[in-house]
């Protein structure tokens, strides 16, 4: 029992807990362990799994879209034969597609089958008479659109899926139903060619079909099962309906992480190197507390001794004296001898106390011995003494007079040393005289730590501790009909003063501009500095007009220009006012008022003074919501690339196409970026929303399998993203083909050498094989040394230069000027805002060198954009 009370002692109190916390911290880093080896063996099956789906939607997209293209052609030649059917649908199937038939059925018969041999018997199949194939095609005639089947099991052997075309051909009357073209597409050779048939995949994938409103349908391929056992899942796009695909690790999720015990191990060995040192420091400490124990006992024990000694010290330093009045005869004892150093020289006389007295209390201490002989009352007194070596000695004496029984007056008395507590007390006071100026001191300095707790120490303004206080304390002292305005301050252009001329040149206008805040301020005003370069007044309302003049009498006296160091340092300052439309109103709501004005003033340019009104409140609440649903918008991928093609003005060729970013909002429709782009700017998302746009427009890469060629992309590139530390990094992983990409800056972009990164990402964009434009030209600030400077790829005139040269000879000739500025620096230049034929002839007799705007193409959503670069329809317009 004894040994379980020291374990359980105060001092091994801290090991124990120790270890309970060991214990608790180990259990939820080994589930945290557990719950982080789930997440990245999902993540590893979706890497596994997003390939294969990415290839099964683009096979069977790309064998819909050469059918279609067939199909395009049958529209156009509506008495198409055997022949004519053959030849074109051996160009479809010569490019490697996954096709093994196609037939087409004029009014529902099939007339025409390629291959023909092996599907003979397929001619004259009449399908409103086929019960297996009647529905199918019946509901693709009744819907006009494409539906897609199976897969199915083939009489000819395997399995397919089997896509019905309705097509419609043009007539007097509009249009008119032909018939439907068949095509299959060979799902064994889709599973193998997408990867779901390869010996080397380590993941177990199962697939179910959809239909067009999102229902599961019957399962066709891999193990049912998967489904139940916690899959990732992703689903494939298809034309008329989607696959829902789920995958696991092969042989199923393992129960405990791969690392389950190396962690436990080392949580352990932690654990043991925490608790042990505890434990032992317990111990010691166990150990420490009995030796003070021990050492307590002592230190009693000697103090008991030491009181004894003393007093027997004090008692042995006691000397007894006696003198007789009239004979004048002293006797001392041997203590008396011992506390004056004196010995047997002593003559037994008055004379010899007399002499040893200080001369500074001979006279004092005579008078008080002649007093207490002449009035017989007690003698007390306290005098020095000068010893025989040169020392002093504070000596206190007590006596009392009598008679003897001679009749002769005696005093009788005692002395000793008090030379110690004289000392003693002179220290004391000494003690208490520094302690007193010591309090002195610390409350002086408890005042300046006051000051300094509610003061900026630069300016020596409030800070935004004592606004609070201000705030709280006039809000629980509502005067009636007493209104308070507030003032936000914010310094403009403070940071670049900052940056370029050091932080004491920013300090200085701080200081100053505090100065000029309390000049213009009334006395009774609050000014405070509440942080960086923002300050706020709060003042007594005396109605709008009072505070705009005040505001602008601030605006006015911070444009003049301050000096530091022989130079001009150009300040403004942008100003939000709210007041109180009634005493009780909020204090803190209306500092948050004026914080929005002056977000309102500086949107407007800065420099400028806004109040707070209800239209200003609603506004920002709308900017608010906007943002919010922009970063909705972000989460659930509603930012999507729209394309717009660039045209060769000679052979019309396509040239290049450039992404543009479009807001697919679910309630709005599609918007254009002048509804979200200035808000982006503002939450600092436009980085995001260009790096998913970039993603977007790389799938034309792999349009190329399906004879989809497009020479090169541009992609709008802001300042933000282009200022990204991390933007090469990000390129870097794309792998995108040289010269095959091009980013889009802006002409407002400033270019400055001063700027470091920006000038390294774009050097290293180049060294990446991207092209560098610059779009917008002529509406910016680019100039022909930034041009040699930058040295871009191509120029983008705007679209508001190019409009008018079919009025105004004078634009024309700019145009002209700036393409000829082009040929000579060896930059392409693309015109945008082509709106018609009659600008494209102009543009083409000036030499430039691409074309784009509504003359050709609008902006196209990816899959029109497909559809209209393989069916190259800016010819048939």
């Amino acid at each position: 029992m004894s040994r379980l009370s020291r374990h359980l002692a105060p001092s091994y109190l801290p090991a124990i807990i120790a270890a309970v916390v060991v214990a608790v911290a180990g259990v939820l880093a080994d589930n945290q362990n557990r719950i982080v080896s789930e997440a990245r063996q999902r993540s590893e099956v979706a890497d596994a799994l997003n390939p294969i789906r990415s290839r099964l939607e683009s096979s069977v997209n790309g064998n819909i879209q050469l059918v279609r293209g067939l199909i395009a052609t049958i529209e156009t030649e509506p008495d198409m034969q055997q022949q004519r059917f053959g030849e074109l649908a051996r160009s479809v199937f010569s490019e490697g597609s996954l096709l093994r038939n196609i037939a087409a059925a004029p009014e529902l018969v099939v007339a025409m089958v390629y291959p023909l041999k092996g599907n003979e018997k397929a001619i004259g199949l009449d399908y409103r008479a086929n019960d297996k194939q009647r529905s199918s095609v019946m509901r693709a005639v009744a819907s006009g659109e494409m539906v897609l089947a199976g897969p199915v099991d083939l009489v000819q052997g395997g399995r397919g899926l089997i896509g019905r075309f309705p097509v419609m051909t043009a007539s007097d009357d509009g249009n008119r139903f032909w018939g439907v073209v068949s095509a299959v597409i060979d799902v064994d050779r889709l599973y193998r060619d997408s990867g779901l048939s390869s010996p080397t995949l380590d993941i177990d994938v199962a697939i179910v079909g959809r239909d067009g409103r999102g229902r599961d349908g019957a399962h066709f391929f891999g193990d049912p099962a998967i489904f139940d056992n916690s899959p990732v899942e992703m689903s494939v796009s298809l034309p008329g309906g989607s696959w829902r695909m789920a995958a696991i690790p092969k042989g199923g999720w393992p129960a405990t992480p791969r690392n389950a015990w190396q962690v436990r191990i080392l949580i352990a060995l932690g654990g043991m190197m925490i608790v042990a040192p505890m434990i032992v420091a317990g111990r010691l400490m166990a150990e420490r507390q009995a030796n003070f124990r021990a050492l307590r006992q002592s230190k009693d024990q000697l103090q008991e001794l030491s009181h004894r000694l003393r007093i027997a010290l004090d008692t042995s330093m006691i000397g007894v004296w006696e003198l007789d009045a009239d004979s004048g005869k002293l006797l001392w004892d041997s203590r008396m001898r011992e506390l004056y150093g004196v010995g047997s020289s002593m003559h037994e006389v008055y004379e010899d106390w007399r002499n040893t007295l200080h001369p500074e209390d001979l006279a004092r201490a005579e008078a008080e011995f002649d007093a207490a002989l002449a009035t017989g009352e007690a003698y007390n007194t306290e005098f020095r003494i000068r010893l025989p070596a040169g020392g002093v000695r504070h000596i206190r004496a007590i006596g009392s007079t009598y008679i003897g029984t001679n009749g002769s007056r005696k005093i009788v008395g005692v002395n000793w040393d008090v030379t110690a507590d004289v000392e003693t007390r002179a220290t004391l006071s000494e003690a208490k005289r520094l302690a007193e100026a010591h309090s002195a001191e610390l409350e002086a300095a408890r005042h300046r730590m006051e000051f300094n707790a509610l003061h900026d120490p630069l300016t020596g303004l409030p800070n935004r501790r004592f606004l609070d206080q201000i705030l709280l304390d006039r809000s629980r002292r509502v005067e009636a009909g007493a209104k308070i305005s507030i003032f936000h301050i914010d310094l403009d252009r403070f940071k670049q003063i900052n940056d370029t001329m050091g932080h004491a040149a920013g300090d200085e206008i701080l200081k100053h501009a505090a100065s000029l805040l309390r000049d213009n301020a009334r006395q009774d005003d609050f000014v405070a500095r509440i942080g960086g370069d923002e300050f706020v007044i709060i003042r007594a309302s005396d109605g709008a007009d009072e505070d705009a003049a005040m505001a602008s009498r601030v605006i006015e006296a911070m444009s003049v220009p301050v000096r530091y160091e022989d130079q001009e340092c150009r300040i403004g300052v942008s100003i939000g006012i709210a007041a109180q439309t009634d005493a009780t109103d909020d204090l803190s709501q209306v500092l948050v008022n004026a914080d929005i004005a002056l977000y309102e003033a500086k949107r407007r340019g800065r420099n400028r003074q806004e109040t707070f009104t209800g239209a200003l409140k609603t506004a920002v609440l709308q900017t608010k919501q906007t943002a919010d649903e922009i970063l909705r918008g972000l989460e659930q991928n509603e930012f999507v690339a729209h394309f717009q093609p660039q045209f060769c003005p000679s052979s019309l060729d396509i040239i290049g196409v450039e992404a543009l970013a479009r807001w697919d909002h679910p309630t709005k429709g599609l918007l254009g970026p002048h509804a979200f782009l200035k808000t982006a700017e503002d939450i600092n998302v436009v980085a995001a929303i260009d790096q998913k746009i970039l993603e977007q427009a790389l799938q034309i890469y792999r349009w190329e399998a399906n004879g989809i060629y497009v020479p090169k992309v541009s992609v709008n590139l802001s300042y933000p993203r282009l200022r990204d530390e991390g933007l090469i990094a990000q390129l870097e992983k794309l792998s995108i083909p040289e010269g095959r990409l091009s980013f889009e800056l802006l002409e407002s972009i400033s270019f400055d050498e001063n700027d470091m990164m920006v000038m390294s990402n774009i050097r290293r964009i180049k060294e990446l094989g991207i092209d560098i434009e610059i779009d917008d030209f002529g509406t910016g600030y680019a100039s022909i040394l930034s041009l040699l400077k930058l040295t871009p790829r191509r120029l983008k005139i705007d679209r508001q230069l190019v409009l008018p040269i079919l009025a105004s000879p004078a634009e024309r000739r700019l145009v002209a000027s700036i393409i000829d500025i082009g040929k000579s620096l060896g930059i392409d230049v693309i015109a945008e805002g082509v709106e018609t034929l009659e600008h494209a002839r102009i543009l083409k007799e000036m030499e430039c060198h691409g074309l784009q705007g509504y003359a050709f193409a609008r902006p196209m959503n990816a899959n029109d954009f497909a559809t209209f670069v393989f069916e190259r329809r800016w010819h048939a317009a």
